[in-house]
C-alpha cells in the first residue's frame, strides 16, 4: 500500500467531493483505472481515478452513500493533510481503439469516462442524472467540450432515451458506460444486437446472483492439492483458510484483484469484471464470487 495526503478537497456537486491525493513517485496509469483506498483496518473501497492522466497527484470523487458500507462516510470526512493509504492502479475497463466513441455516465459513473474524453478524437458523451445539482463536473464538461456533452438531469428530461443513442448499432464504435444497475442493464439490453464486443461497462456494485450453488473441488496448481469448496463458501475463503496467500479486495466480485488464471476445468463465472468474451474463454476467475461445474485448476 502507499500513503498518500489529501492536498485539496472540494465539493463538486450534491453529495460529491472531489479529492486530489499527493504522494511520491505514484504510480503512473492510463483512463479507467481505479485506486483501493483503506477506509479502515483491513477495510477496502474502489475508487475510479478521474484527474488528469500523468498529472503528480491522483483524483478521486466520491458520492456521499447514507446507506452503504462506510466507505463514503470515511472519505467525506477527509480534510486536507490527511494521510491515507492506497493500492497501486488497477485497470478493467481500459480504453479501446475505436474510430468512434460512445460514452454514457449515469451519477458518479462519470468518474472513470472523465480521462478517456482527453484520449479520443471522435466521440460523444450522454452524462444523466438526478438533477443538474447532483451531476458531477456538467458544467465543466460543457464549457470545455461544448455539444458533444449531453447533459440529460431526469428531474427535467426523464430518464436517457437509449433508443436514439443506440437503437441503430454503428460499426466502428466503442459503447463505454458506467452508472447504476438499471442504466447498465438498459445500455447492455439496447446493444445487444451491436457487433460483438462493442459494449464495455463498469459496475460499483455487483450483479444480483440467484445461481444455484454448489460444491466442487479446486486443485492447487503448485502443490497438487486438492481442496473442497462447500455450496455456501467461496474458492477465496477455502484457498485463504488453507494458507495459500492470495490477494483480494472487495469480496463481491466488482474490483478484479483476486484475477485467478484457469489451467483446466469449467467456470461458472458470477463476477462483474470480465466481459462476456473473457468469460467464455474461461482463461481466468474471480475466486471471490464465481465458481466451478466440476473441478477446476488453478495456477495457484
Amino acid at each position: 500500500m502507499i500513503e498518500v495526503a489529501v492536498a485539496s478537497r472540494s465539493v463538486v456537486a450534491d453529495g460529491v467531493v472531489a479529492l486530489d491525493l499527493a504522494g511520491i513517485n505514484l504510480p503512473a496509469w492510463e483512463p479507467g483505472a481505479h485506486i483501493d483506498v483503506e477506509v479502515g483496518a483491513g477495510v477496502l473501497r474502489q475508487y475510479s481515478l478521474c484527474g488528469e492522466v500523468g498529472a503528480d497527484r491522483y483524483r478521486i470523487a466520491v458520492l456521499n452513500a447514507p446507506a452503504g458500507r462506510g466507505g463514503s462516510r470515511f472519505m467525506h470526512a477527509l480534510r486536507v493533510g490527511d494521510i491515507v493509504r492506497i493500492s497501486p492502479p488497477r485497470n478493467n475497463f481500459a480504453l479501446v481503439p475505436a474510430e468512434r466513441h460512445l460514452f454514457i455516465a449515469g451519477g458518479i459513473g462519470i468518474t472513470p469516462l472523465l480521462p478517456m474524453l482527453d484520449r479520443c478524437v471522435d466521440w460523444r458523451l450522454v452524462y444523466g442524472g438526478r438533477s443538474l445539482a447532483s451531476m458531477a463536473f456538467a458544467r465543466e464538461l460543457v464549457e470545455r467540450f461544448g455539444d458533444r456533452v449531453v447533459l440529460w438531469p431526469q428531474d427535467e428530461l426523464g430518464l436517457l432515451d437509449l433508443d436514439v443513442e443506440l437503437g441503430n448499432p454503428t460499426p466502428d464504435t466503442a459503447v463505454y458506460c458506467c452508472g447504476p444497475e438499471g442504466l447498465l442493464g438498459a445500455v447492455e439490453q439496447a446493444c445487444a444486437s451491436w457487433p460483438t464486443g462493442s459494449l464495455r461497462v463498469e459496475r460499483f456494485a455487483p450483479r444480483e446472483d440467484s445461481g444455484e450453488r454448489s460444491g466442487f473441488e479446486v486443485e492447487v496448481a503448485s502443490t497438487g492439492q486438492v481442496l473442497s469448496v462447500p455450496a455456501d463458501v467461496s474458492v477465496l475463503e477455502v484457498v485463504e483458510e488453507s494458507g495459500i496467500p492470495v490477494v483480494s479486495s472487495c469480496g463481491e466480485g466488482t474490483c478484479g484483484t483476486c484475477e485467478t488464471t484457469v489451467l483446466d476445468g469449467v467456470v461458472d463465472h458470477r463476477d462483474s469484471v470480465l466481459s462476456a468474451a473473457e468469460q467464455e474463454s474461461g482463461k481466468t476467475m474471480m475466486i471471490c464470487v464465481s465458481r466451478g461445474r466440476g473441478r477446476l485448476v488453478l495456477d495457484l
